[in-house]
This record gives C-alpha cells, structure tokens and sequence, in this order.
C-alpha cells in the first residue's frame, strides 16, 4: 500500500484526489479506551491520530468529529478484511420474527390462563422464557421496538403483552448487570408471571375510560400475595421467583404493598422497575403513553441513578429502537438500531426533508451532524400501518395470521 506520504509527492497527485480516497470516520467506529486500527486525519490529509492511538473520552472524540476526521479508504477496507474471520455472526432474523414475537401474547394466555390445572407449569414457563431469550438473542433491536411501538396494542390483551415486554428488559438489565444465567431466569419467570390473578383485569383498565373503581383498587392491592399462593400450588418452589414477586410491589421507605414492607430484595427492585417503566410507555385509553425519554427520567430520579436504573439507560440509548425522531435533514425516522453511543442510534427515514412520506427507508447514522437528531416527533399518524419488516430491511412475505378469540364482555 503507498504511504500517504509517497501519495503527497508523487507527481500529479493533488490534496484533491487525495481526498477522494478517504472515508469520512463514523462516530459508531470509534470505541472509547480501544486502540484505532486506522490512522485518522483531517480533510486536507493531515495526520490527527496514528493507529494504535487510545481516544480516552467522548469529549476527544466530539472534537475530532467537529473537526474532521477521515480515514484512507485502502487502510479501512485492509482491517475490514482482517478483522472478518474473527468476528462473531451476528445472528440473522428469521423471516417471520414479528410473527414470533406476535404469537408470545397467544402462547403466554394459554400457559396463565389456568395455572394451577396444568402439567408441570414450571417447565412450561421455563420453556416460554428461553423462547423469549432466543427471541432477544435473534435481535434485541427488534425486541425493544415492540416493546416501545405499541401504539395500535389491543387493550385486552395488554396484561399479557406487558408481562413479555417487561421480561423483555428484565433480560436486557439482567445481562448487564451479569447476573448469573439462574438468577436471570427467576427475575424472567417472575415477570411473566407477576400478574396472574389480574391479566383479565389489567385488560379491562387499559380499555376504560373511567379511573379505577374501589373493587379494581382491591384486586391489584392483593395480587401479589394471591400470585404467590397460585404459583406455590402449581408447584413453583424458586424461592427468588416466589419473592420477587410476593415483594415487587414494596418499597424500601415502607409505602409499597401489600404488607408496607421495607426489607425488599434486589430481584423483586429490578422487577418494580421493569414493571414500571414499560408501564408508563404503553398507551391507556385514560392516558398516552410517556415518551421513553421522560419514563427514563422518571425511574432515575425514584431511583436516584442506582444500578437498576442504569442498566435500563444503558441498553436502551437515549433513543431506543422504536422511538420516532426528527432529523438535522428535516427527515422524520424510526430508530432501529442502537449503538456504542447512547445518543446516536441508527434511523430508518420514513420522509424526505420536506417531510413527506418516501416509498423505501433510508438509514442514517445519527452521529453524523447532516443525519443527527434534533428532536423527538411527536405526530405519529403517519406510523399506524407501516409495516416494521419495511423498517429493518426484511421482506415483506405474508405471514399467517395470529388469530386471537373476540373478547366477552
């Protein structure tokens, strides 16, 4: 490979066409505390950064993107290439993982639905879990987009569908506190189940129009004790699982329920947590669904910046997949990946600058000032119908449908 040096004064060679063999330096290449594998330079060619240099903090980093930063177009393709075979695959969606991920309400109210009359409940719902640990595996952008686009959810069906998402980030925040695989799976069984006596209720709720009645207020205060009981007859005998859900509902400071406890356990805290925020960002009829930017802000400050809120700030960006957005183009997006840097995700455009809807998305990343978000939109018409395989580039093949029984009234 010819140095940029022997490029510079080789005879006919300008700053010009120098340039045009160079790629401008995405912000999501660079790893904070990771040595580069490219040398850096500014658009006139001038040597910034060499390889093997440390960016230590965001800080550099923003300066050296506002700057300019670029890299030779030869140098990138040569640690492409031999960085591949080491890479780990990333898994590939299966086609109809939106179907998957439909079906999980269906599965999960055929296992809940009479708990303590079925054959070995608790490998059944281990079973269930794994499957929404694959679900994650396969794409956890995927994952967290559901959880976060739900405008178009059936009310009825939303104490089930809560239940999934919640043990959703319960997997997300397990995984990056580096729980064990078994602590993991008990705070996850204990998401999905937590609700028991109350899934047909918390339908109901979500579907009203009027505030909780008294008889209401009564059922979710003892569901708690009552899931346990249910729970301890279909023969569950995971002490954590058990007492993360008979505690989930306590606080610390004594004004939880059912008991006013203030002895509350770590797993039953990171459960409250998940229960609460994907709560607050699911739509009622009574209310709108908080933005997952003012749910985040919401769960930091009861939890004062501890460990559990964290982790949910941590996976899912400031922008979590799902969350619509306005870019410095005009363009309006969806984002549909995260990345390294919290406040830069991918986006799949949805508009041009004008804002008018286009046939085909295109991605952008975010870190590049032209592309970065300046603002969350909050007119969401336009998303109603449109199909998230658009969204993640897969195809949009039919798919058997998900037939669910009408609801009795």
């Amino acid at each position: 490979m010819i140095s940029l040096g022997r490029l510079m004064s080789t005879p006919g060679v300008n700053r010009r066409t120098l340039i045009l063999k160079m790629l401008r330096l995405p912000r999501s290449k660079v790893q904070i505390g990771t040595p580069l594998p490219w040398s850096v330079r500014d658009e006139q060619g001038t040597l910034l950064l060499s390889k093997g240099h440390l960016v230590e903090s965001e800080h550099l980093l923003d300066q050296l993107l506002l700057r300019g930063a670029y890299v030779d177009a030869e140098e990138a393709r040569a640690v492409a290439l031999a960085d591949a075979p080491q890479r780990p695959k990333t898994p590939v969606p299966p086609p109809n993982i939106f179907g998957l991920w439909d079906k999980t309400t269906d599965d999960l109210k055929k296992l809940l639905v009479s708990v303590t009359h079925q054959d070995d409940f608790p490998g059944r719902i281990e079973q269930f879990a794994r499957h929404l640990l694959e679900l994650v595996d396969c794409n956890a952008d995927i994952a967290i987009y559901r959880c976060v686009r739900q405008d178009n959810a059936q009310h009825f069906y939303f104490g089930y569908t809560h239940a999934v998402y919640t043990a959703m980030l319960c997997i997300l925040m397990a995984r990056h506190l580096k729980w064990s695989e078994t602590r993991l799976m008990s705070l996850v069984k204990a998401a999905l189940t937590m609700n028991q006596p109350i899934l047909d209720l918390q339908g109901q709720m979500a579907g009203q129009d009027v505030p909780m009645k008294d008889k209401q207020r009564a059922a979710i205060h003892t569901h708690p004790t009552q899931c346990v009981e249910w729970l301890q007859k279909a023969g569950v005998t995971d002490a954590d699982w058990l007492t993360a859900i008979a505690q989930h509902h306590e606080r610390a400071d004594g004004t939880g329920y059912p008991l006013g406890s203030t002895e509350v356990c770590e797993m039953a805290v990171a459960l409250r947590v998940a229960d609460t925020f994907t709560s607050r960002i699911s739509p009622r009829v009574m209310r709108p669904a908080l933005s997952p930017q003012e749910a985040v802000r919401q769960l930091y400050q009861e939890d004062k910046g501890g460990p559990l809120s964290t982790a949910v700030i941590k996976e899912l960006g400031i922008y979590p997949p799902g969350d619509f957005v306005k870019l410095a183009s005009g363009e309006l997006g969806i984002v549909v990946q995260r990345t390294a840097n919290a406040r830069a995700p991918i986006v799949a455009s949805i508009t041009d600058t004008a804002g008018r809807p286009v046939p085909h998305t295109v991605r952008h990343d975010t870190a590049q000032p032209e592309f970065a978000i300046k603002a969350t939109a909050s007119d969401k018409v336009m998303l109603m119908r449109l199909p998230p395989e658009r969204l993640f580039g897969f195809s949009l093949a039919p798919q058997a449908p998900v037939v669910r029984p009408k609801p009795v009234h």
